[in-house]
């Protein structure tokens, strides 16, 4: 199955989970990619002792993970040098939307 998921936040526990469903699906053999969105884009940069995000997105990417993140989003917040998140735009949004058979929101 093809699985979209939209990542909004970058709240730590929550953008956890959301790349650990990311990694569960992946393990499952599905097809998975995330977009990025908003204050998400800050997801690398979180810290937290128990909610470990950017290992969790690290895993995502070297299990093959397709990631994408909001150009304008990344760009307002200035962190264009920053991001191992390719810069992206809303049709690329719109293209994963069109490709999965299902998506989820965090």
């Amino acid at each position: 199955m093809k699985i979209g998921i939209i990542i909004e936040t970058k709240e730590a526990e929550k953008a956890w989970n959301a790349f650990r469903f990311a990694n569960a699906c992946l393990a499952r053999e599905h097809e998975v990619k995330v977009f990025l969105m908003g204050e998400a884009v800050e997801c690398e940069q979180v810290e937290h002792e128990k909610y470990t995000v950017p290992k969790e997105l690290n895993k995502f990417l070297d299990n093959n993970g397709v990631l994408f993140a909001c150009g304008t989003c990344i760009q307002s917040r200035k962190l264009e040098d920053q991001t191992v998140c390719p810069i992206s735009t809303m049709n690329d949004c719109v293209d994963v939307v069109e490709w999965a058979d299902k998506m989820v929101t965090f």
